[in-house]
């Protein structure tokens, strides 16, 4: 097999999970939904726990760690005691299968009451071929979704 025909090494995860909080969980729930569906992520999880209810997405069939493999479901929005304050700079990148679906998870976003923070495009100044979106969710947290295709 030469280097042309060789498969790509699949990529290991680098975080396990990342949680981000909200004072409305039925409605961060409707927004992620809605934006993680056309990037290819369902909801696989709900937890009512006593530090707060939270919800948990990843690829369809996944289960968040321990029950399922460390990082196969990583995205997680806690329920806290308001207000949100995301601190600045911080911002949570998803990888798009392609323009389309980076596309659609600008326009669900705004629909479900997210912000505009850079409709899609390309951004050439963050590499080649670099297409992205920008949003905020109903908290303030500051999403992206890109693809390279």
């Amino acid at each position: 097999m030469t280097s042309a025909t060789k498969p790509p090494t699949p990529v290991r995860p680098v975080i396990e999970h990342l949680s981000v909080t909200t004072v409305d969980l039925p409605r961060a729930i409707r927004f992620y939904d809605a934006v993680l569906a056309p990037l290819g992520l369902v909801r696989v999880a709900d937890y009512d726990e006593p530090e707060g209810a939270s919800a948990c997405w990843g690829p369809p069939g996944t289960l968040p760690a321990p029950e399922g493999r460390p990082g196969e479901a990583p995205f997680w929005v806690q329920l806290r005691a308001g207000p949100v304050h995301p601190p600045a700079g911080t911002h949570i990148a998803f990888c798009a299968p392609d323009r389309a679906a980076v596309e659609a998870f600008h326009a669900a976003g705004l629909a479900t009451g997210g912000g505009d923070h850079g409709a899609p495009g390309l951004r050439p100044q963050y590499g080649a071929g670099y297409f992205a979106a920008f949003l905020t969710d109903p908290d303030g947290w500051r999403i992206e979704a890109v693809t390279y295709l």
